[in-house]
């Protein structure tokens, strides 16, 4: 299995056989993940905000989760893109819509790979474990977190994560849970003058390995959803 990185900036697209992990650590596939542990059946993804609002009149009984690029919560959506604000929540069998920047983008530039996952550090052995079992003959990982403003540490640290795991290795996660905190954007969780991003979001997203389950990618009836795998 060939291992490639990519970021949004420099990715060409997926070959016909290829994986892609799109990783989204800050924060949209952390906050998928605790969706589905609050019971979520599927998660729709949308780019915009605009695409949200054509989403939700299709599926009036969706929740709507997300937030516009920095992270700031979306006016009128029942909750931000925020794991800490969804970890209590209760969601069992209900649609999601989910509007977020970078992990949506990825996903959207990744379509036609033969499969795609969505990934961050709480679902990160489930995933290598996916792979492994398909053992597609590349998989790249498609890094969201790469902005002129930000080194995307956070999704950086992942992606060697996920490496080691699928080259047989049983890395310590702390090391890497410890990137996510330092990277560029992880520092401004906490910090007053980011109020919409949270310490316990980021406690939440610096965890390895929290969910037994992988998150692919799907295409049904024209609408790209995230589902619930192994």
């Amino acid at each position: 299995m060939d291992i490639a990185l990519a970021d949004l900036q420099t990715y060409c697209g997926a070959a016909p056989d290829e994986a892609v992990v799109v990783i989204d650590v800050l924060r949209s596939f952390t906050t998928a993940a605790y969706l589905f542990h609050a019971g979520a059946r599927s998660l729709l993804l949308a780019a915009t905000p605009d695409e949200a609002g054509v989403l939700a009149r299709r599926f009036p009984s969706a929740a709507t989760v997300g937030a516009v690029p920095g992270g700031f919560p979306i006016d009128g959506f029942d909750f931000g893109n925020s794991p800490a604000a969804l970890r209590n929540a209760c969601l069992t069998d209900r649609d999601v819509v989910l509007c977020t920047a970078g992990g949506v983008r990825g996903a959207t530039i990744a379509r036609h790979a033969a499969l795609l996952l969505g990934g961050s550090l709480v679902c990160a052995a489930a995933s290598a474990r996916l792979l492994r079992r398909l053992d597609p003959p590349r998989v790249t990982f498609l890094m969201t977190g790469i902005y002129v403003d930000r080194d995307g540490d956070e999704d950086i640290a992942c992606a060697e994560y996920l490496t080691a795991l699928l080259r047989g290795q049983a890395p310590d996660p702390a090391p890497f849970e410890r990137r996510v905190r330092e990277s560029t954007f992880g520092r401004r969780f906490g910090d007053p003058a980011y109020p919409h991003l949270s310490r316990a979001d980021m406690d939440l997203c610096a965890q390895a390995d929290v969910f037994d389950f992988a998150m692919p990618i799907v295409c049904q009836e024209g609408v790209m959803m995230v589902v619930r795998g192994e």
